[in-house]
């Protein structure tokens, strides 16, 4: 069963609401690669897709060799295929429509491109699977330099848990990823790499080696035979880089294909003999049974890794020079841990949502923080049971980033859940009240018993706090100079704590509540020996406490 999911691209994008490829590598003036981050995080991070296992099929070769002819067959099976139906191709009048292509001598496709929408595919055990499209550009276009063509193979190789190749790799090429693999396997003992075909387009000789992947493997094989000792040294390694390698011979689509600058992909005009190979390609391909989850270090892939997978490839393939092999595998396992991190922070998210996310209730801190304690340790348990590249030494430094940004995310619940405090939320008024009224009286105290300092001092800090009140409500009210009104917030919040913290035995406490004290019964009784008696005493006992508390 296949299940379709419209996502990837924005309304702005897609205006009609319809599906389409989407450029995710993006190739400049300059010949250097940009990774669109915000286009692909579109597609893999969906809410319906990110935690799938994904599997992601490549067609990838030279230039003007049908790649996205083939990749649109692909995508009208993936719309049309229902049980073991035959009739997926559908009307053989209607042109074929998806990753943009036409004939001719120029290229059409630039970087890579994933197309918009989603196959969610149920597999024999019952997993259903998140499948990925990917066109890529042609390798060694007039246009192109063998960098530019190393890229774009190079990434589209490591992205890839099912690469159809339509034509021989370049040898540089070739060397580049089987001394990758070598250095894989070394850490791993694993094959970093899952399925490799090669599609042998056009194929004139059909009585040596008959269409198909039958008489593809025996070509495939015999070629593997008669080959330069160095050449077969390096397929051997391919062999030993990837899970499974097969190759299927197709023949020619026919002239009115290759000679009609207005053709279409109508099935009409295609020659039978391919139609048939097409049939059987196609669904072979895609079966729920051959097709392979993407896998690094023996641990599946989901969508939400492979992004992690796409920021880190993309690094190393900046310079002017193809990457060192070294260079790959530590960005394999920098992709590796950064991919353990994503899963423990989402596995965080989702547990800290459901005790006070939305609109969940208050809870009190100290359950809050109790919950948080908890699903921290299980979301780094996570971290620490994925299989990474690396070593202990290299994940460590990942594991501490976790930690800092689980904690940076506890903050942001901790507002959150205070913001449902409603007493939390009136506590700033509530203070400024609270100050408004206490000077009131104290003013009117100190003003009947004649200590007119005091009095004034009170007034003023009175009016200061009544004008505080206005300006914060008035930020409240129109959301304007929010960070006046966030200083406002934690003057108060501070004052707040100051009060709270009277019902301990705090020295400055004590010091102000017997100094203003003291000079009240001074002034009342002009006795200036009360001042040596009391004051004095006073000052050497408390002086010192005062200087740690504001320590």
């Amino acid at each position: 069963m296949v299940t379709v999911l419209s996502r990837g691209a924005s309304e702005e994008e897609e205006p009609d609401g319809r599906a389409r490829p989407i450029q995710v590598l993006l190739v400049k003036d300059d010949h250097t690669f940009e990774l669109d981050e915000a286009a692909l995080s579109r597609i893999l991070l969906s809410e319906e897709v990110r935690d799938r296992e994904v599997v992601a099929i490549s067609v990838a070769g030279a230039f003007r060799k049908g790649k996205s002819f083939l990749m649109d067959f692909m995508l009208r099976y993936m719309y049309n295929h229902v049980s073991a139906s035959e009739h997926w191709l559908g009307d053989a009048s209607e042109p074929l429509t998806g990753f943009s292509w036409r004939g001719g001598s120029e290229r059409e496709t630039t970087g890579i491109q994933i197309w918009s929408e989603v196959f969610l595919v149920d597999k024999p055990d019952g997993r259903k699977v998140a499948v990925l499209l990917m066109d890529t550009q042609g390798t060694f276009d007039s246009q192109s330099t063998l960098r530019d063509s190393a890229t774009v193979f190079a990434l589209s190789t490591m992205i890839s848990s099912m690469q159809v190749q339509q034509s021989h790799p370049h040898r540089a090429l070739l060397s580049l990823f089987t001394e990758y693999g070598r250095l894989a396997m070394e850490e791993t003992f694993l094959k970093p790499f899952q399925s490799l075909i090669f599609l042998v387009r056009d194929w004139s000789f059909p009585y040596e080696f008959p269409y198909g992947q039958e008489g593809g493997m025996k070509f495939l094989e015999k070629r593997l035979k008669n080959q330069h000792e160095e050449l077969q040294n390096v397929r051997k390694h391919i062999h030993s880089c990837f899970t499974n390698i097969s190759c299927f011979l197709m023949p020619h689509p026919g002239l009115k294909v290759a000679t009609n600058p207005n053709f279409d992909g109508r099935i009409k005009e295609i020659d039978g003999e391919f139609i048939n190979n097409l049939k059987i390609l196609i669904p072979w391909i895609l079966s729920p049974r051959n097709i392979d989850v993407k896998e690094i270090n023996g641990s599946k892939i989901t969508c939400r890794g492979l992004l992690e997978y796409f920021k880190a490839y993309i690094k190393i393939y900046q310079g002017e020079e193809l990457p060192h092999p070294k260079s790959m595998l530590q960005a394999t396992a920098e992709a590796n841990n950064l991919a353990a991190v994503a899963a423990a922070k989402d596995l965080y998210n989702k547990k800290m949502e459901e005790v006070c996310g939305g609109d969940r209730p208050f809870l009190a801190p100290s359950e809050l923080q109790s919950r948080h304690a908890t699903i921290r340790e299980e979301a780094l348990q996570l971290f620490r049971g994925v299989k990474k590249m690396g070593g202990e030494e290299f994940s460590r430094r990942y594991l501490q980033q976790l930690e800092g940004e689980i904690d940076e995310v506890f903050v942001q619940y901790i507002k959150h859940n205070d913001s449902k405090n409603i007493f939390h939320a009136a506590r700033t008024p509530a203070t400024l009240f609270v100050v408004i009224f206490v000077m009131y009286v104290a003013a009117g105290i100190t003003g009947f018993v004649g200590v007119d300092i005091i009095a004034s001092l009170c007034n003023m800090i009175l009016g200061l706090a009544l004008i505080t009140l206005c300006t914060w409500a008035y930020i409240r009210y129109s959301g304007e100079y929010r960070e006046l009104g966030a200083v406002i917030d934690q003057v108060a919040g501070a004052l707040w704590d100051q009060v709270n913290g009277l019902t301990e035995p705090r020295p400055l406490n004590v010091f102000i509540i017997k100094t203003v004290t003291i000079k009240i019964y001074l002034h009342v009784h002009l006795d200036p020996l009360c001042l040596m008696r009391e004051v004095f005493p006073f000052h050497t006992a408390f002086w010192q406490p005062c200087l740690s508390y504001f320590a």
